[in-house]
């Protein structure tokens, strides 16, 4: 077997104008990708840095070069799972080894994972948080049949009410992005409903939601910041009626696939989400959205430019990836 290498690389991604949730905004992607190289064969992974997570940029390239030697020596998928935690490191490092594995032994990666040949689905398009009148403005103008909407607490029941008469028809996903409080929580579930809002996600902080499961609510509860890999879901039975799976908070593909097998054995509905990111985040997600109640990878839609190779939207429909970008 030739010598296995490792290159880390931080890459920058201009997003078209401002991504805007309730913890701030920004302007630009910032993505760390790691590229496994046997030969001429190569393999890549690519993760964003959260910071509501604990991490940077220094402190990702930091732990997936902190495997170097390991991984160099021979080291595999499956001793990540061991070596690192759940995080944006070991889901670039996990996800570069599955397109590895593919492209070297030239069985594509749904394959290897024993799922079904990935089809196009339909990905909820996202608008940043903004007064009710501009959100309106944007839902109308994207004219997308599922939008998520990034809301932050006060004025939530204005946005949704000027969003709904914009766009009637729109299927609507909340996100609160842990914005609502115990004071507004009641308020902002009764305007979902009265919305006919089809989900709500992370309306509590991570950490104070326990009283969820005294709430009674007509919209089902979706964990998102609360649910990172199969060690949480115990927790947030009574609590969340689905979870947001994203590969950056899981860890990689590979404990992706095990907390989808959990979530559906324990009766959660599954959303398959993503950070802003290109084609190359998106793609090992993808092998996942079949499982998926609801899917949430428009990333590359976010962002001024993509990758080469990317991923193929035709509205709002996202079609699975070429091997020329992964798996």
């Amino acid at each position: 077997m030739p010598k296995r290498g490792l290159h880390i690389a931080v890459e920058r991604f201009p997003i078209a104008g401002r991504f805007v949730i309730s913890r701030g905004a920004k302007t630009e992607a910032i993505v760390v990708v790691a590229t496994l190289n046997e030969g001429d064969v190569r393999g890549r992974g690519e993760c964003v840095p959260y910071a509501r997570y604990g991490e940077s940029t220094e402190s990702v390239v930091a732990q997936i070069e902190a495997q170097r030697s390991a991984i160099e020596a021979g080291a595999g998928r499956d001793d990540l799972q061991k070596a690192l935690a759940a995080g944006a490191a070991r889901n670039a490092l996990d996800c570069a080894f599955w397109d590895l594995e593919a492209k070297r032994s030239g069985i594509r990666a749904f394959e290897r994972a024993g799922l079904a040949a990935p089809a196009p689905v339909i990905t909820a398009y996202t608008l940043s948080l903004d007064t009710p009148k501009a959100m309106a403005r944007a839902a109308k103008s994207a004219a997308r049949p599922l939008l998520k909407l990034k809301l932050g607490g006060d004025g939530d029941a204005e946005r949704l009410a000027a969003i709904r008469a914009a766009v009637p028809d729109a299927a609507l996903i909340a996100d609160a992005n842990e914005a609502w409080s115990p004071e507004n929580l009641a308020a902002n579930l009764a305007a979902c409903a009265a919305h006919g809002i089809a989900l709500i996600e992370q309306p509590l902080p991570a950490g104070h939601d326990a009283i969820l499961a005294d709430i009674s609510h007509s919209v089902p509860l979706c964990a998102d910041e609360s649910l990172h890999d199969r060690a949480d879901l115990a927790a947030l039975r009574g609590r969340y009626d689905a979870i947001n799976i994203k590969l950056d908070k899981a860890g990689g593909l590979t404990e992706a696939l095990a907390l989808t097998d959990e979530a559906a054995r324990l009766g959660f509905e599954i959303m398959i989400g993503c950070m802003v990111a290109t084609s190359l985040a998106m793609a090992p997600a993808l092998l996942l959205a079949g499982r998926a109640q609801y899917v949430d990878l428009d990333g590359p839609l976010l962002l001024a430019r993509d990758r080469p190779d990317g991923l193929v939207y035709d509205g709002s429909w996202v079609h699975p990836p070429a091997p020329a970008l992964w798996g």
